[in-house]
């Protein structure tokens, strides 16, 4: 009955959930993949599901075979409402991820604004550092373009202290990568230089969202916009959509920006996103297609395209994508981490342990890497092999991760099952 429960939230059979729950199904069982019950119902977006499970006593902080719990699931995914009520049902804010980011860091890279103001109202850690060697604030800045969105998520970064200056493994700070990305407005938000003209209608318009008075904020767009032909204005209007649960508003306002005259592609990422959180996947796929044709040179939204890719497991077109990224880069070690990654999933172990070597050959000094190449060589059953780099990592920095995985190699070992092909 216990994997009935998951295959029940994975339809979000909810009825049927709550007479599995009477009966004393146990609502943490974990299925092979290490997923439980409120894993599923979390994937699926489902918050009256979810809820149901954490009042049942469904644990938040539960790993997958990913590591991922509840908790980073739904940050990482921009499952705010989610996350709101999982801190009423003890969270732990502090958890991180297989790459060693809190639920700060994935929502701040992939856009996800109300996850981020979230984290930040929880007090999850502002300047925590993950192992690729970087903050939320420096992941906004890399792996953002600078635009509306991205500003917004730096500017709420910066008003909960992320410091600017932190630098990551190649010695950058986020000013720097800001710099070489030539994001103009987001060095004036890393310099506190912005400039506010209180008069505006896109500061009164952002002092409505902060006191959540959206009909207000909605109603005022529509007289500006008679004056101002503002993009800024259809950003804000499009992401007030999303905070009333109006996500196919929000897509018919971030689509109609980008046919402007002087519209961006930046507004298909907006689409994207919706139509990510929606689980709409192909048609955020589509979206991802027309930016990269409307702007290719950009690789803001090729890495967004492929980092989805992986998401929900199309790891051969993943890579593809990271190839066609690294033509255009090869000196970027998280692109090949992010292929060794696609490459063991597909099997092809072999192959990402040479795309991880070309990581560590970058970024020698980063456990991360030194930890996924021997998961690699554990998954080809050379554990002798494996167990010395895990040491390693583990002298590098020690986490329950790398010591978990120690002890399976270890045990593997004693057992008699190293394969010395």
């Amino acid at each position: 009955m216990s994997q009935e429960l998951i295959h029940l939230c994975d339809s979000e059979n909810v009825e049927a959930v709550k007479s599995l729950l009477t009966r004393g199904v146990d609502v943490n069982f974990q299925s092979e993949d290490g997923r439980t019950p409120l894993m599923a119902a979390v994937q699926k977006n489902n918050l009256e599901l979810a809820t149901l499970l954490m009042e049942s006593g469904g644990d938040l902080n539960i790993r997958d075979n990913t590591m991922l719990t509840p908790w980073l699931c739904a940050g990482a995914n921009g499952f705010h409402k989610i996350m709101q009520v999982a801190l009423l049902h003890g969270a732990d804010i502090n958890m991180t991820n297989r790459f060693g980011g809190t639920v700060l860091l994935p929502s701040s890279e992939k856009g996800y604004l109300r996850s981020v103001e979230v984290a930040i109202e929880a007090g999850v850690p502002i300047n925590h550092v993950n192992d690729l060697g970087w903050s939320a604030l420096q992941e906004a800045v890399i792996l953002g373009n600078g635009g509306f969105l991205y500003s917004d998520i730096i500017r709420c970064l910066m008003d909960a202290g992320a410091d600017a200056l932190l630098r990551d493994n190649d010695g950058k700070s986020a000013l720097d990568w800001a710099k070489t990305h030539k994001q103009a407005n987001v060095i004036k938000l890393l310099n506190k230089m912005e400039t506010i003209d209180t008069n505006s209608p896109i500061y009164t318009v952002r002092q409505f969202i902060k006191s959540n008075q959206y009909v207000e904020a909605l109603e005022l767009i529509e007289i500006a916009k008679e004056k101002h032909a503002d993009l800024e204005l259809e950003y804000l209007k499009g992401h007030l959509y999303s905070l009333l649960d109006n996500p196919e508003e929000a897509l018919k306002t971030y689509k109609a920006a980008a046919s402007l005259p002087n519209g961006s592609p930046e507004f298909l990422f907006y689409t994207a996103n919706t139509l990510r959180t929606l689980k709409r996947a192909n048609e955020a796929l589509d979206e991802y297609d027309l930016a990269i044709s409307m702007d290719p040179n950009d690789f803001f939204y090729r890495y967004h395209k492929s980092n989805y890719l992986r998401e929900i497991g199309r790891h051969e077109e993943a890579v593809l994508e990271m190839d066609e990224l690294l033509k255009r880069d090869a000196n970027r070690y998280d692109y090949y981490f992010h292929k060794a990654n696609s490459l063991r999933s597909l099997g092809r172990h072999e192959d990402a342990i040479l795309a991880m070597d070309l990581a560590i050959k970058a970024d020698p000094g980063n456990p991360l890497y030194v930890f996924h190449k021997a998961k690699s060589l554990s998954l080809l059953g050379r554990y002798q092999e494996a167990i010395i780099l895990i040491d390693m990592a583990i002298s590098l920095k020690s986490t329950p991760i790398y010591l978990q995985e120690r002890e399976f190699v270890r045990r593997e070992i004693e057992n008699g099952h190293q394969n010395n092909n």
